[in-house]
């Protein structure tokens, strides 16, 4: 019987491993010799951008990665900052855009899956699960389906396991019609003392898998995630893993009975690219080589290929390193908890990865070039050409006030997610103490007075407009989110998704949206601590709008003190912080109301201002000043009122003028404060120069703006509670 290494490496073989001949050539210098086919493969998965970030690297060494709370930056599973008395938050975004689209229940269940277990890998418990989706037109062919498909997925995998969703973001636009995005996030907690990484050192040391058992679904899954989609795409379904959160749960539990101990030296999960990428990163993270015996694998499938075994990406696996003599104790314990335990291999002093099957040795190479030796591209980047101011022009014969607020609310952007976010277990754990719905979730650090902010935002047709200021805002947006609640916010995750790098216009993008990420992070003391890249999001040449997903964490030292995003009361007096220029470029206003798809610049990002209201909110909400905050961004003044009415059906009485620009149009830095008559004169001794202003008081059931517009809450409460049902019942 011949054996796959047997196999000729061909030009189209080459090819089908989505290596250019070029790569091809660098991997033989690197072996100096041919590669067999096992060997090739390990290249392929581990030099695929998913793996390599190979198109990316240059742009994101310039993100801002530190400051006195960050603990582990990027470059780990998942970053880690500190947020006192010995605890620390451990969190990530990943994305599962590929898989989704193919096969959208198990994409995103396995997405949810795979960004847990790079939480518990740290040593954390998570505590929080966020996502950010991205769907075409709301009246695609495949819209409904795939909707149904990804919420189920995530609510499936979730309430499983037993971690609350408690927030995200979904939008809708045409340039997702092929080419879906699900981003995951997850927040844990664990002590400072006690975080595990990756690292692997000790020759001798055992190798030891742990978890589900190995099958065939998943292989080239990071190859798959790395190339663009065509009209055939639906065929690749084999790529896509499988997911199971009763084992994972189990998974979780015994890793963290094992990490109680001193047992564990390095640890990592098998997430793309499975065995090859978790053993390649941890042995050349420890500076050694390593052995692996894959007759020692546990494979729930028969004659499987070493080839297989190396590629797959069944889920709920992970890959230690332990002290020598500690195995014992480390299996008795995954025995226990009904686990595979294996110890398949060993640390060497080679600085290569040798794989042996069925007493051949299979694939022997160096371990440095699979990690860090990826090419890395400076690819040609051409930077989007500066867009024209809004047309004023187009506001002739534009809907009235009354018109435009009711379509905004009743639109697919603006409309209550509650449709979705109902079928998350929101509250397990019983630590949430604001779930989805608000600017920011708050999730109590347990045993503690202490809570975690956490937030989801970007705005990608800003990003498209100009993908500076998009960068910028996506990252202030989070920023104002988080101090809304009244949290400081610490640092940030990402999830950049774009479409294909080799583009000049599309690496422009990317270009653009780093550079003013990496400013906003910088001047709002908001560093990167981990994150994702996902390139070549596009189907038949066109690309999705890039769109740079920013997860920000904050947090809030006494969480009885924290506000919501809601009017409580009748009697309160209304306040804006911040300038209204009536920016409508690149608005909702312009997309819903207007109809109109021409570029226009979207609204530039002062991030002085956005530091000095951020503080100023934090401020007033630990003096106890405030009952509610709300961040302007999408739709404007007008919408953030009316979200704030609905709440509890608690109208408003709004006394500023304006016109339709200053209502609706997207001017940053702004929120909206709600506070009771006996304090409003802190609040504005506190604002100290500020631009605060009064703008109206809170009072019986309608939204009243001046003598002109009235329209009643629960009608407005109506329109935005139905959009989301009425798109899913078809």
């Amino acid at each position: 019987m011949s054996h796959i290494n047997d196999t000729e490496i061909t030009e189209a073989v080459v090819a089908e491993h989505g290596l250019t001949p070029d790569e091809y050539k660098m991997v033989c210098d690197h072996m100096g010799r041919t590669p067999n086919y096992t060997e090739l493969g390990v290249f392929s998965v581990m030099w695929s951008e998913h793996c390599s970030y190979k198109s990316s690297r240059k742009w994101l060494k310039k993100l801002p990665v530190d400051g006195p709370q960050v603990i582990q930056g990027p470059g780990e599973n998942a970053g880690v900052i500190d947020i006192g008395d010995g605890d620390a938050a451990v969190f990530k975004m990943e994305s599962h855009n590929h898989p989704s689209f193919i096969e959208p229940y198990q994409g995103a269940a396995t997405g949810v899956g795979g960004i847990m277990r790079d939480i518990f890998t740290m040593g954390a418990r998570p505590v929080a699960n966020l996502n950010a989706l991205r769907f075409g037109q709301p009246d695609h062919a495949k819209t409904r389906h795939l909707v149904a498909g990804v919420v189920s997925g995530i609510g499936g995998y979730g309430n499983c396991i037993g971690v609350p969703t408690v927030g995200g973001e979904i939008n809708f636009d045409k340039s997702y019609n092929g080419n879906i995005l699900v981003n995951a996030m997850c927040v844990g907690v664990a002590r400072t003392d006690k975080i595990f990484y990756a690292a692997a050192t000790g020759i001798g040391s055992p190798v030891v898998y742990v978890g589900s058992k190995t099958g065939r679904d998943g292989i080239h899954g990071a190859t798959m995630a790395s190339a663009e989609f065509d009209d055939a795409s639906e065929e690749k379904r084999p790529t896509v893993q499988v997911g199971d959160p009763f084992t994972e749960k189990l998974l979780l539990e015994a890793c963290q009975e094992l990490m109680a101990s001193d047992a564990i030296i390095g640890i990592q999960d098998m997430g793309a690219a499975g065995l090859t990428s978790s053993s390649v990163e941890m042995a050349d993270k420890g500076g050694v080589g390593i052995l692996l015996d894959l007759d020692k694998v546990p494979c729930r499938e028969t004659h499987m290929t070493g080839y297989e075994m190396l590629l797959s990406e069944s889920q709920e696996r992970m890959l230690m390193v332990l002290k020598p003599g500690r195995e014992p104790e480390a299996e008795a314990i995954f025995t226990r908890w009904g686990l595979d335990f294996a110890v398949i291999g060993e640390l060497t002093d080679t600085g290569r990865m040798v794989v042996t099957h069925e007493g051949q040795t299979i694939a022997d190479m160096p371990l440095g070039p699979l990690a860090d030796g990826a090419p890395e591209y400076d690819r040609p980047h051409q930077p989007t050409p500066k867009a024209a101011e809004f047309d004023a022009g187009l506001l002739n014969g534009a809907p009235d006030m009354a018109a435009a607020l009711t379509a905004l609310m009743a639109s697919s952007e603006i409309a209550s997610r509650r449709w979705v976010y109902e079928q998350y277990d929101s509250m397990v754990m019983g630590d949430t103490l604001a779930g989805p719905g608000g600017d920011a979730a708050l999730v109590r650090v347990h045993g503690t007075q202490k809570a975690l902010a956490i937030s989801t935002d970007v705005t990608p047709r800003y990003c498209f407009a100009d993908p500076i200021e998009g960068g910028k805002q996506a990252v202030a947006e989070a920023y104002r989110n988080i101090c809304a609640t009244g949290a400081t916010p610490l640092a940030i995750t990402n999830c950049l998704n774009f479409g294909n790098p080799e583009r000049p216009e599309i690496m422009g993008q990317f270009v653009g949206c780093l550079e003013g990420m990496g400013e906003a992070g910088r001047a709002l003391d908001f560093p990167v601590v981990s994150g994702n890249v996902s390139l070549y999001n596009e189907t038949n040449g066109t690309g999705i709008l890039p769109t740079p997903a920013i997860g920000g964490v904050g947090l809030l030292k006494q969480l009885d003190k924290a506000v919501g995003n809601r009017f409580t009361e009748n009697g309160l007096q209304i306040y804006l912080l911040g300038d209204s220029n009536g920016h409508l470029g690149a608005s909702l206003y312009q997309r819903d109301v207007l109809a109109n798809d021409d570029v226009f610049a979207p609204p530039p990002v002062n991030l002085e201002s956005e530091a000095a209201h951020g503080a100023l909110v934090r401020q007033a909400v630990d003096k106890g000043l405030l009952t509610a905050a709300h961040d302007i961004s999408d739709g404007g003044l007008a919408v953030a009122l009316a979200e704030m009415c609905i709440g509890h059906n608690i109208g408003a009485e709004i006394s500023a003028e304006g016109d339709i620009g200053f209502w609706f149009g997207e001017d940053q830095a702004r929120y909206v404060l709600a506070v009771t008559a006996d304090k409003a004169a802190d609040l504005e001794a506190l604002a100290d120069g500020l631009p605060l202003s009064k703008i109206g008081v809170t009072t019986g059931t309608e939204l009243k703006f001046g003598d002109t517009v009235t329209i009643s809450v629960e009608q407005l409460h109506e329109l935005n509670e139905g959009w989301f049902p009425a798109l899913m019942q078809g």
